[in-house]
């Protein structure tokens, strides 16, 4: 290949990132995680139910963001801190959200984590219908933000 035809490709990495956290609504990709609890082979994650620390810490650990996958938010939260991330008062595009502690009836409390992708809209897992899907960033102010995340290696 000659100079001329060369071209020079560079990665736009937060473009992508926001590409995939917005085409990732619908998948069922992140539902199920299986594991041996107590010598039994389980599904952690209770088809979908309880996705939503998989879900964001995999698009996370993809783009080398933080360190591994993780199957709670509390983990999660650990490696956002470990690997960077900070906690800011407003959400920026790609910023992580954690919400607090809810019960829905059949799980204990848990928090929940997805992404904010602007015009108060983010992705998280709907233990609902164990997949992702885009909502209102506060769920019409039914869920109440404990901590936003933000790094500037997506500045």
């Amino acid at each position: 290949m000659d100079k001329a035809n060369k071209q020079k490709v560079e990665p736009l990495i937060f473009d992508t990132y926001l590409a995939v956290i917005k085409n990732s609504v619908g998948t069922k990709f992140f539902r199920n995680f299986y594991a041996k609890v107590n010598g039994k082979r389980t599904d952690v994650m209770k088809n979908g139910e309880l996705s939503c620390a998989f879900f964001v810490s995999t698009i996370l650990a993809f783009f080398k963001l933080i360190k591994e996958v993780h199957t709670t938010v509390d983990s999660t939260i650990k490696d956002l801190k470990i690997s960077g991330w900070k906690i800011t008062k407003r959400p920026k595009i790609g910023s992580i959200i954690i919400w607090e502690k809810q019960d829905f009836g059949n799980v204990d409390f848990h928090r929940h984590i997805g992404f904010y992708i602007g015009d108060n809209k983010a992705i998280s897992n709907s233990s609902k219908f164990g997949y992702s899907a885009k909502h209102h960033w506060t769920f019409k102010n039914k869920r109440k933000i404990e901590m936003i995340f933000w790094n500037k290696k997506l500045n």
